[in-house]
């Protein structure tokens, strides 16, 4: 039976933390499902359809990877994906304990579903969207934190 993974998370933008989790994940699942979080009372520098957009432009070149968008319970929504695995990445201590709770609390809500934790590359470590939004906001260069096009959007929402 194949596995899909669902990576759920805002990309409000995309960084080369997540892409280094995605194109490590697509080696070791059947399929993997990039999940766009649909969150009103979040306050995205992005829409749903930009950063989808610059998702798909970002993991093009792996073919079992699909970028999606989801609201409500993650696992009702792996549910109706058949998905067997969740994949949350953890940047450090202070992110585990958060992702443990909800591994946990998804682990109650449905049992079948497993959350898989990676870490990424240490060099991407400290790296989270918000960071790089402010370095980019304060006239800083985030070519190294992001994708080209990522970058090229950041400096045209921010200046």
């Amino acid at each position: 039976m194949a596995v899909l993974a669902i990576y759920p998370g805002s990309f409000d933008p995309v960084t080369y933390g997540h892409l280094d989790i995605i194109e490590r994940a697509q080696q070791i699942f059947d399929q993997l499902t990039v999940a766009v979080l649909v969150n009103v009372e979040k306050n995205a520098l992005f829409s749903l359809e930009e950063r989808m957009e610059m998702l798909r432009e970002s993991t093009r070149q792996w073919s079992h990877v699909t970028i999606d968008s989801f609201h409500g319970l993650l696992v009702e929504y792996a549910l109706r994906r058949n998905a067997r695995v969740i994949l949350r990445g953890i940047r450090a201590v202070s992110d585990y304990e958060y992702e443990f709770q909800m591994a946990l609390m998804n682990r109650r809500l449905q049992p079948r579903i497993e959350t898989v934790f990676m870490m990424p590359a240490e060099a991407y470590s400290f790296l989270s969207s918000r960071l790089v939004k402010e370095v980019c906001g304060l006239g800083g260069d985030v070519s190294e934190f992001v994708p080209p096009q990522v970058a090229e959007r950041l400096k045209r929402k921010l200046s």
